[in-house]
C-alpha cells in the first residue's frame, strides 16, 4: 500500500486552491516564478515545452513540478489558451517579508479563450468574443461580450435557421450554453467546422431569470436596461445574465468597462450566411485560410487597431438603410477629396494607441504604468485630430468631431505623475515623477542623498565634540555608526550609545543617526510601497472616467475606418455608388477588388451588369472554365457589399438597389467531418438559400448540380433556376453561372431571363479568353480546349473531340427539338433514360444539316463542312 504524500504548508495551500479550479491550469506564484504541480505540471511540461522536475526529487513524497519566470507569463498563457485550456492565475497577496507563516495566495483572474485581455494574446484588428445563448419557448437569445474592449451586444431571433446563420457570423472564441439547448449537436458541429471554440455547458438554472435580472441591474444603468426592454425578452435576459455571471466568476475584480449594452438586429444589416462569407472570401481565403487575399485585407488601410476592428464590423454587418449608407458615403467622399488633410489625419491617427483595450485594462485594474503613458501619448494627439477635421462638413464627421473628448484633466494627471519611460512592473518603483508627492520625494532623497547626509553629520559631530578624527560609517552587520578612537574616549558626549568595541576604537550611535538609519534602511521599501499606492490611486481616478475614454475611442475608430475607405477609394480609383431602395442594380465597368490587385499579364478586364426584378431578374452566364464566370459573379456581390457598408466601389459607375441578404453557392467540396459528399454539401447550401431568400436578396450560383450525374444535375439546375425566377411572382435577383448551356433556353419561356456569356476568340483548335461579358448564350463550354491549355496529351484531346461531337448531336431528337426545354405537357418521345454515348451517325448527319446557318456561312466554311461530311459518308457507305 502506497504511503500518502505528506504535504508542506505551501503544497497544502496549492492543493486547496486547485480544488476550487479543477478544470483550469493553476499558475501558482512562488517568488519570481509561476509554478505548476502534480498533473498540471505533467501536462504543462508537454504543452509549453518545459522541463519536468520535482520537489523532494528522489524521495517518496516527491511532487512533479515545472515553472517559468513571472515576467514571461503572457507568452505561456497565450500558448495554453491556444490549446483550449482555462488558466487560473494565483498571486501572492502579501509581501513575503512581512508574512507570518505561509504567504497568502489567491486566484485573481481566470483566463479563458473568450476572456483574454492581454494585448500579447489578442489579434489587434479582431474582436475576441465570448458568446452566450439561451432558448425560451420560440425565441433564441444571443449575447456577445468582448472583455478586452468593453463591447456587450445582444440580439434575439425567432427562427432557428436565421439564428444559426446570424450566430455563426461572429468569430467567437468561447461559448456558454445550457445543457438542454435544442439542436445542441448541430450547433457544436457548426462551431467546430468554422473555428476553434471552447464550449461550456451549464445547467438551466445558470440562466435563471431572477438571478440574471439582479446581476444585470448591479452592472448596468436601470434606464438603459428598461430602454432595451430586456426584462420582457426571457431568452435574451438569460443569455446576457449568464455571460455576465461567467465573467464575474472568472475575473474576480472590477469589470467597469462593461457599462453599456448595445442591441443589434439582423433586420438592420445585410446578412451573409456562412457559405457566402466563405465563398466570397470576405475575411479569409478559401485555399489557405489567410487574411491576405481577402476582401478585408484589400480595403483595410486603418492606422489603429480599434479602427481595424470597426472596419471589420462594418464589413461584417453592412447597412440596409439607404439614408445611413449615404451618410457614411458622404463622409468618405469628403475625406477622399481632401487629399492633404487625409494624409495629415492618417499620420496623426498612427500615433494613437488602442484606447479601447487600454481603457479596459485600466478599468479592470491590471494596467501598468506603460499603459498609462500610452494613454497620455494618445490623448496628446486628440486636439491635433480635432483641428484637422474641423473643416469637414459631412454630418458623420461633424458628429465625431463634437464627440471627441481630449480629456485634458486625465492627460495632465498622467503627465505630472508618471515617468515617461517607466518599468514594466508596478511594484519595483521608478514609476512616479519627482515633485508629484512630498512624502515620496523624501524617501527618494533618503535613498539618493545618503552620502551627503553622512558627510554633513560627520562635520556636525566633529564641531560638537571637538574630535577631529571622528568618523561616521556603515557596514552590513552593524549598520550606521560613529567611530571614535580610544584616545578621545573622554570627549564622547553622554547621548552616544556604545555599539561595538574595536582594538583601537569604539563605535557608537546616537538618536539622530539611529533614526536616520531606520529611515534609510527602510527608505527603499517605503519608496516602492508609496509609489505603488500612488499609482493605484492614479489608476483608479482614471478608471472612474472609463466612459469618456470609451466614447473617444469609438469616435477615433469610426474616423480611422472612414479615412481608410477614402484612402482606398482614391488609391485604386473607386467610384461613389448611388444607393437607394429600388430593385435596380446597374454597374458600369465593375472590377473584382481583390483580383484586380494581382499582377495579371493581360490586366483586369472590367464588366457591366444590369439586374432588376423585371426583365433582368435571372442572368444565365455561360462560357468555358477559366474564362472568368466565377470572378464576374463574385465581383458583383463584393461591389454590393462594399456599397452597403458605406464604401466607394471598384467601378466607373454603380447604382445599387439595397439588398437584404447575399447568398453564394460557389464551388464544391466534401465535408468529411460531417460525412457529406460534394453533392450533399451543394444541395444543403442550396436548400438554405431557397428557405431564407427574399425578393430583396441577391443570389450568385456557380455550377449548381455539377456534383452528380450530368442529367440529374441539369434537371436540378433547371428547376432551381425556374423557382428563383418565379419566386413570389417577382423573382430574386440572381446571377447563375453554368456549364449547362441548355439553361440558356429558359429565356424562351421566362420573361425575366437574360443570357450572357464570356467572350472567347477561337484560333484554330485553340482559344483566347477575352474576359468580357457579352449578351447572348453559348452552346459550347470549350472544355477540350481548356484541357489542351492544361497540357493533356493530344491523343486524349482528339478522342475527346470525337466523343463530344456525338454527345452534342444527341441533345436534339429526330424532330430537331431540344430535349431539355420541353414543358410537362410537351410533345415528343416519352421514353426515359439517358442518351446513348454514340448516336446513329445517319441521324447525326441529319441534325448537323438542320443546325447549319446557310445564310451566314462563308464559302471556305462550306467547303470545310462538305469535307467533313464526305469523310463520314465514306465511313458509313
Amino acid at each position: 500500500m502506497t504511503e500518502p504524500i505528506i504535504l508542506t504548508p505551501a503544497m497544502k495551500q496549492y492543493v486547496d486552491i486547485k480544488t476550487q479550479y479543477p478544470d483550469a491550469m493553476l499558475l501558482f506564484r512562488m517568488g519570481d516564478f509561476y509554478e505548476m504541480f502534480f498533473e498540471d505540471a505533467k501536462t504543462a511540461s508537454q504543452v509549453l515545452d518545459l522541463t519536468l522536475t520535482s520537489r523532494n526529487k528522489g524521495k517518496e513524497d516527491s511532487v512533479p513540478l515545472c515553472g517559468f519566470p513571472y515576467h514571461a507569463v503572457s507568452g505561456y498563457i497565450s500558448k495554453l489558451i491556444d490549446k483550449g485550456f482555462k488558466v487560473a492565475i494565483c498571486e501572492q497577496m502579501e509581501d513575503p517579508k512581512l508574512a507570518k507563516g505561509v504567504v497568502k495566495r489567491d486566484v485573481v483572474r481566470v483566463v479563458t479563450p473568450g476572456l483574454v485581455i492581454d494585448d500579447d494574446n489578442l489579434s489587434p484588428k479582431e474582436n475576441n468574443f465570448l458568446a452566450s445563448i439561451y432558448h425560451h419557448e420560440k425565441s433564441y437569445g444571443i449575447a456577445f461580450v468582448d472583455l478586452s474592449t468593453g463591447e456587450f451586444r445582444i440580439s434575439e431571433s425567432h427562427d432557428w435557421d436565421g439564428f444559426l446563420t446570424e450566430f455563426m457570423t461572429f468569430q467567437f472564441r468561447e461559448l456558454i450554453m445550457p445543457e438542454n439547448f435544442p439542436e445542441k449537436k448541430r450547433l457544436r458541429e457548426r462551431a467546430g467546422d468554422l473555428f476553434s471554440c471552447r464550449i461550456n455547458e451549464f445547467p438551466k438554472a445558470y440562466f435563471q431569470a431572477d438571478e440574471a435580472t439582479a446581476i444585470l441591474r448591479e452592472q448596468f444603468n436601470e434606464e438603459l436596461l428598461c430602454k432595451l426592454d430586456i426584462f420582457e425578452k426571457s431568452s435574451v435576459l438569460g443569455a446576457a445574465g449568464a455571460a455576465l455571471k461567467y465573467i464575474r466568476e472568472t475575473q474576480k475584480g472590477q469589470i467597469g468597462q462593461l457599462n453599456t449594452i448595445e442591441w443589434y438586429s439582423a433586420d438592420s444589416c445585410l446578412m451573409l450566411d456562412e457559405a457566402a462569407r466563405r465563398n466570397l472570401e470576405i475575411f479569409t481565403t478559401i485555399a489557405e485560410n489567410r487574411t491576405k487575399g481577402s476582401l478585408f485585407h484589400v480595403i483595410d488601410e486603418t492606422m489603429t487597431s480599434m479602427g481595424g476592428r470597426k472596419l471589420r464590423w462594418w464589413l461584417n454587418y453592412p447597412l440596409v438603410n439607404p439614408t445611413l449608407i449615404r451618410e457614411r458615403l458622404l463622409a468618405v467622399s469628403e475625406l477622399k477629396e481632401e487629399h492633404l488633410l487625409r494624409q495629415n489625419l492618417r499620420k496623426s491617427l498612427s500615433r494613437v494607441y488602442d484606447l479601447e483595450r487600454l481603457g479596459s485594462r485600466i478599468a479592470m485594474a491590471i494596467a501598468n504604468a506603460r499603459d498609462l503613458v500610452a494613454l497620455k501619448d494618445s490623448l496628446e494627439i486628440i486636439p491635433e485630430i480635432k483641428r484637422i477635421i474641423g473643416g469637414i462638413d459631412a454630418t458623420l464627421v461633424r458628429s465625431i468631431y463634437n464627440g471627441l473628448d481630449d480629456m485634458t484633466d486625465i492627460y495632465d494627471l498622467i503627465r505630472k505623475s508618471i515617468e515617461d519611460d517607466p518599468p514594466l512592473t508596478i511594484r519595483e518603483g521608478g514609476i512616479i515623477k519627482k515633485g508629484y508627492d512630498e512624502e515620496l520625494d523624501r524617501y527618494l532623497s533618503l535613498s539618493q542623498d545618503a552620502k551627503q547626509w553622512i558627510a554633513a553629520l560627520e562635520e556636525k559631530e566633529k564641531r560638537k565634540t571637538g574630535i577631529n578624527s571622528l568618523k561616521v560609517g556603515f557596514n552590513s552587520v552593524f549598520g550606521y555608526y560613529i567611530e571614535v578612537t580610544k584616545a578621545n574616549s573622554s570627549l564622547v558626549p553622554g547621548d552616544y550609545i556604545r555599539k561595538q568595541t574595536l582594538v583601537n576604537a569604539e563605535r557608537y550611535i546616537n538618536e539622530e543617526l539611529k533614526k536616520y538609519e531606520y529611515e534609510v534602511l527602510n527608505a527603499e521599501d517605503s519608496r516602492r510601497e508609496r509609489e505603488y499606492d500612488l499609482f493605484i490611486r492614479i489608476r483608479e481616478t482614471i478608471a472612474a472616467d472609463i466612459r469618456r475614454i470609451q466614447g473617444t475611442a469609438t469616435r477615433i475608430a469610426e474616423l480611422d475606418a472612414l479615412a481608410s475607405l477614402a484612402e482606398v477609394a482614391e488609391r485604386y480609383n473607386y467610384c461613389c455608388p448611388v444607393v437607394d431602395d429600388d430593385d435596380l442594380i446597374r454597374i458600369i465597368d465593375g472590377r473584382h477588388p481583390v483580383i484586380e490587385r494581382m499582377p495579371l499579364p493581360e490586366g483586369f478586364v472590367p464588366n457591366d451588369l444590369l439586374a432588376d426584378l423585371d426583365k433582368n431578374r435571372l442572368l444565365v452566364i455561360t462560357g468555358p472554365n477559366m474564362a472568368g464566370k466565377s470572378t464576374y459573379i463574385r465581383q458583383v456581390a463584393l461591389i454590393i457589399l462594399l456599397a452597403q457598408m458605406g464604401s466607394f466601389v471598384p467601378a466607373a459607375e454603380a447604382h445599387i438597389g439595397v439588398v437584404d441578404k447575399i447568398f453564394a453557392r460557389v464551388g464544391a467540396a466534401d465535408n468529411l467531418s460531417r460525412g457529406q459528399s460534394t453533392f450533399m454539401v451543394e444541395m444543403t447550401e442550396m436548400s438554405n438559400i431557397l428557405k431564407n431568400m427574399t425578393s430583396k436578396s441577391l443570389i450568385i450560383l456557380d455550377e449548381v448540380g455539377r456534383g452528380t450525374s450530368t442529367f440529374d444535375g441539369l434537371s436540378i439546375a433547371w428547376a432551381v433556376a425556374e423557382h428563383l425566377h418565379d419566386f413570389n411572382a417577382t423573382g430574386v435577383r440572381t446571377l447563375f453561372a453554368t456549364h449547362y448551356h441548355q439553361l440558356t433556353e429558359l429565356a424562351a419561356t421566362r420573361k425575366g431571363v437574360q443570357n450572357y456569356n464570356i467572350a472567347v476568340k477561337e484560333w484554330g483548335n485553340r482559344i483566347i479568353f477575352l474576359r468580357k461579358i457579352i449578351e447572348g448564350g453559348t452552346n459550347r463550354s470549350y472544355g477540350i480546349q481548356v484541357a489542351r491549355i492544361a497540357g493533356v496529351h493530344d491523343e486524349v484531346i482528339n478522342r475527346a473531340g470525337e466523343i463530344l461531337n456525338n454527345l452534342e448531336m444527341g441533345e436534339f431528337d429526330v424532330t430537331g427539338k431540344p430535349r431539355f426545354a420541353r414543358q410537362k405537357d410537351g410533345g415528343g418521345s416519352k421514353s426515359g433514360g439517358q442518351l446513348s454515348l454514340f448516336a446513329d451517325e445517319r441521324e447525326l448527319l441529319i441534325q448537323e444539316l438542320k443546325r447549319l446557318d446557310i445564310v451566314n456561312l462563308t464559302p471556305l466554311e462550306a467547303l470545310i463542312w462538305l469535307g467533313n461530311w464526305k469523310e463520314k459518308v465514306d465511313r458509313l457507305f
